[in-house]
């Protein structure tokens, strides 16, 4: 979403208005959760981008303006494109982590299946069984068993408990799992 702003300067005479471009969601307020490990990832990622970064983007900018005339250098533009676009993660992260929560991971009820439950489920049709730890859409990772709540995996998996069956719609089909057990 974008927005147009203008700011009125406080110069005497004649007090032109300079309008310029916000994009991104101004109004985020999306809480998302957790573990330490995600967040120290988060953290670590948004220092570096500001720390290193800027300064190899900084040198870049240099670089390209040392080799003349900056209205006709493509080097010049294609650093300060990647100044913009580097800024804009910065801005991502800094609202990340302004509205990130970290999970108690003491408190997790294994009653049932939640955000952080380690869950081990048999697919009904083949007897496959598979074990995934439900994590914030942000730190899900496949290859080390870690699934969005938001999936549909996750989705369907949320609130069942031990023994129930779970039946999802996948992108493959609908598929039936049993919830075999679920841990902390």
């Amino acid at each position: 979403m974008a927005f147009l702003c203008w700011v009125k300067t406080t110069v005497s005479a004649p007090k032109p208005l300079f309008f310029f471009l916000v994009t991104g969601n101004i109004m985020s307020k999306k809480v998302s959760y957790y573990t330490k490990e995600g967040l120290d990832k988060l953290k670590t990622e948004l220092s570096e981008l500001k720390t290193k970064g800027r300064a190899d983007i900084a040198r870049q900018i240099a670089e390209a303006r040392d080799k003349g005339d900056l209205s006709e250098n493509a080097e010049y533009d294609a650093a300060k494109d990647a100044q913009g676009h580097l800024e804009a993660k910065i801005a991502q992260l800094e609202d990340l982590l302004a509205n990130a929560r970290l999970l108690d991971e003491t408190n997790i009820d294994t009653s049932k299946v939640s955000i952080l439950s380690r869950v081990t489920i048999k697919n009904k049709k083949n007897g496959a069984s598979v074990t995934y730890t439900l994590v914030s859409e942000e730190e899900a990772d496949l290859k080390s068993g870690k699934i969005s709540t938001r999936s549909p995996i996750g989705k369907g998996l949320l609130g069942k408990k031990k023994g129930d069956l779970a039946t999802i719609k996948t992108p493959a089909g609908e598929m039936e799992f049993e919830i075999i057990n679920i841990t902390a």
